[in-house]
């Protein structure tokens, strides 16, 4: 069911997933590392992934715990992700429901839509309208001054 093992023994390029607690198979710590050729490059965002304990059915939750500026994360360090939200008709209309959370989900898939979130920011249904205003006027300047001090950031505290 929770594939931690499988994890260790067939490692994903990007990050690197375990549990918190040997104890609790509900909380995970993740780590992802920027994608190579994005503003991310170089980064090493903890983030912690917390699963129901009706999962499959619903999906976990998932908040950074490194500072990262990103439409689609929630300054709190919420991830918002369509894979991540509950499964169904989504009442807006704006996601389908095979984009939303379905339990052949893994930390694998969730892990990887992460990692393309990161290179590839939806500033359309933003979690940080700032974040999602800034990319979209002007991704080359105060965006990326920002993403870049949280890159410095998540250096350093990779290593304390």
């Amino acid at each position: 069911m929770w594939r931690a093992f499988e994890l260790n023994k067939n490692p994903v390029e990007g990050f690197s997933a375990g549990l918190i607690d040997d104890d609790d198979i509900h909380q995970w710590e993740v780590v992802v590392i920027g994608p190579q050729d994005t503003l991310f490059e170089g980064g090493f965002f903890k983030a912690y992934l917390t699963f129901p304990h009706d999962y499959p059915h619903r999906p976990p939750k998932m908040k950074f715990i490194t500072e990262i500026w990103h439409p689609n994360v929630a300054k709190n360090g919420d991830v918002c992700i369509s894979i991540l939200h509950e499964p169904g008709e989504d009442k807006f209309g704006y996601e389908k429901p095979e984009e939303r959370w379905l339990p052949i989900h893994t930390v694998e898939t969730i892990m990887i839509s992460v990692i393309s979130m990161l290179a590839d920011p939806n500033s359309d249904s933003p979690a940080n309208v700032d974040a999602a205003k800034e990319w979209r006027e002007d991704p080359c300047g105060e965006f990326k001054r920002k993403v870049a001090r949280c890159v410095r950031k998540s250096q350093e505290m990779a290593f304390d």
